[in-house]
């Protein structure tokens, strides 16, 4: 397998390249403009033809970097099934296989940071986006966020993961790297000793609506 994680370091959000080695097909998983000329010396670097670009979740600047990606290196764009405002080629539910050369990402749905949110789990490997972060977890006040759904799909589909799962996030301000399941659900603050009622109170506190 080839795997590259690539970091911005501005915005601390990351980007991640899976590849078949065998077949040279590659994936690549939240592509952040910022980093797309890294993305391309990488993809060419390790000879892969790029099949796919998956989204974890959709807003402005990622609808702009997928599409910028495919123009550039082609590939076709991989959406959660309830982004319907978003320009994808292929929209995917929960617990649907996405297959590129001989290799198989898991998509695990997770609403709550957006309704369309989405993981994908590749071999020991869980790629959160926004919605499970290290020691955190993504706000759920923009594009029609709710927090209890979000806790759901985290308790519920993510924690329920072997332990030893590791957890790459979209983002982290701390550059830390990766996570585990049993890290996460031991540590997390947003979610140890919490009740679902706990959460929705503790993410009113820290994300207060606009006025």
């Amino acid at each position: 397998m080839l795997f590259q994680q690539i970091r911005n370091a501005p915005t601390g959000a990351y980007s991640y390249i899976l590849g078949d080695r065998n077949t040279r097909v590659g994936i690549v998983i939240d592509p952040v403009a910022e980093s797309q000329d890294v993305l391309l010396a990488l993809i060419g670097d390790l000879d892969l033809d790029l099949h796919l670009i998956l989204l974890t979740h959709v807003h402005a600047s990622a609808d702009q970097s997928a599409a910028a990606l495919r123009s550039r290196a082609g590939g076709s764009i991989v959406v959660g099934s309830a982004c319907n405002d978003m320009q994808a080629d292929l929209r995917v539910t929960h617990d649907a296989h996405i297959v590129f050369g001989d290799e198989v990402v898991h998509v695990i749905g997770t609403p709550g940071h957006t309704p369309c949110s989405v993981c994908y789990r590749w071999r020991d490997r869980l790629f959160t986006g926004d919605t499970l972060l290290i020691g955190s977890c993504g706000d759920t006040t923009l594009r029609d966020g709710d927090p209890g759904i979000l806790f759901d799909s985290v308790v519920n589909r993510l924690f329920i993961l072997p332990p030893e799962t590791l957890v790459f996030p979209g983002l982290d301000p701390n550059g830390r790297t990766v996570s585990t399941i049993a890290e996460e659900k031991t540590s997390n603050p947003c979610f140890s000793s919490r009740s679902r009622d706990m959460f929705v109170t503790q993410m009113a506190a820290m994300y207060p609506p606009s006025s």
